[in-house]
């Protein structure tokens, strides 16, 4: 796989989707373009799914894709690549218009757990869903649009020994000095009045472009690598798979900054409700192809700072370009078990890419991602997995052009059934 080739099509599924509202929808939009269906939840499924099928199914901002091999018997495996569309950020409130001495501004809420500081004094767009009183979605962004802005170092001498921003208070952002309220705008750019507008899920992110940078323009950074690039590869994974032994499914949650428990969520049902449906449909027994099935939980992991190395642990310090993670907990905050590392092996061996492994220093407890979750609530084993990157959750993160590549060749090798 071409990792210069892949990262340019990472940067453009980044910029498509500045919320996951947008991921979902182009996940969709690739798949219908190269001939997948998409599923109504609401329909019956019985005749869509059949051996030979390829399948889109979008629930807010989780979308779920579907790859039945030709051959399907009652016992006949998944693979599941998990993975969630949602980054930490700050959302609207539900009564966004605010003003201040002069500015308008937009009243936010934290979403998940954001590096506050690097959110300061860049352009922000805002992105998301706004649902007209008739339940019609409309998907809106509004490219380059606001700021959070820094108090000057003159107002505040201390201000590079002791910034500490408060959560309410200086996180607002500013958009104008006159014009239409922010809801009012945005309604403006979906092309619905804004009287008709009953609700809204609208997220701030950076505007700026993904950019590969460096001596030798090796380094990527772009806004949601944690999670896009794991949503990416498994969708390059996923099309150019010739799915042959197991059935493979793209499962990307949202919610997943917030600890996944929503109705599109990995805590939430719709993983089971799919497998559920499709099994029925082909005929499975669930109780005996679940546990000849797996999943691989691709989340973003941390790669060893260069300047602070005593966070990692001394023995598992992974570096970025140095191959996908592979990520393990004693205490299964990640899931990944010897069995489980026996498959990652055998899997980046066939894909011909390294692979790392990744263990928290004992005195930095690590995040947890939806893999304990999936195996959990489906009962599947499950492997933790996830590309390298440093700053995550602020907003703009980096990673080294091959290991998201890298991560697509071995879910491409996961999704054979190998």
């Amino acid at each position: 796989m071409d990792a210069t080739a892949h990262i340019d099509d990472l940067g453009s599924f980044i910029t498509a989707s500045p919320s996951s509202y947008h991921a979902a929808a182009e996940v969709a939009r690739r798949l219908t373009a190269a001939g997948w269906a998409v599923l109504d939840e609401t329909a019956d499924w019985r005749e869509a799914v059949h051996p030979g099928a390829r399948l889109v199914i979008v629930r807010d901002g989780a979308v779920l894709a579907v790859a039945v091999p030709e051959r399907v018997g009652p016992v006949t495996p998944f693979r599941i690549l998990g993975a969630h569309t949602d980054s930490p950020t700050f959302k609207l409130k539900p009564r966004p218009a605010l003003a201040s001495n002069g500015w308008l501004q937009a009243s936010v809420e934290i979403y998940g757990g954001p590096i506050i500081a690097s959110w300061f004094d860049r352009e922000l767009e805002l992105a998301g869903r706004l649902v007209t009183r008739d339940g019609t979605v409309h998907l809106v962004r509004t490219g380059p649009f606001a700021r959070i802005p820094h108090l000057a170092i003159h107002l505040d001498r201390e201000l590079n020994s002791s910034f500490a921003p408060d959560r309410q208070r200086d996180v607002q952002p500013v958009f104008a000095v006159e014009g239409p309220d922010v809801l009012t705008h945005l309604a403006r750019l979906a092309d619905v009045p804004p009287t008709e507008v009953a609700g809204h899920d609208v997220v701030a992110v950076d505007s700026a472009a993904p950019a590969r940078f460096g001596a030798d323009r090796a380094l990527f950074a772009a806004g949601r690598l944690d999670n896009l690039s794991s949503v990416h590869a498994g969708l390059t994974a996923l099309l150019a798979t010739p799915v042959d032994g197991a059935i493979a499914v793209l499962a990307a949650f949202d919610h997943e900054e917030l600890g996944s428990e929503s109705r599109s969520g990995a805590s939430g049902p719709l993983l089971a409700d799919v497998l559920d449906r499709v099994a029925a449909a082909l005929g499975i027994d669930l109780s005996r192809a679940l546990p000849r099935s797996w999943c691989l939980s691709a989340d973003a992991g941390h790669a060893v700072h260069p300047n602070r190395p005593e966070k990692h642990d001394p023995t598992h310090r992974p570096i970025v370009g140095g191959g996908p993670l592979l990520k393990v907990n004693a205490n299964q905050r990640y899931t990944t078990d010897a069995i489980g590392t026996a498959l990652w092996s055998r899997m980046c061996a066939e894909a011909g890419v390294p692979w790392q492994p990744f263990v928290s220093n004992n005195a930095v407890p690590c995040g947890s991602t939806i893999g304990p979750l999936t195996a959990t609530r489906i009962g599947i084993p499950t492997v933790d997995v996830g590309t390298p990157v440093l700053s995550m959750h602020s907003a703009r993160e980096l990673c080294h052009l091959n290991d998201p590549a890298s991560l697509a060749a071995a879910a491409t090798v996961f999704f054979t059934g190998a």
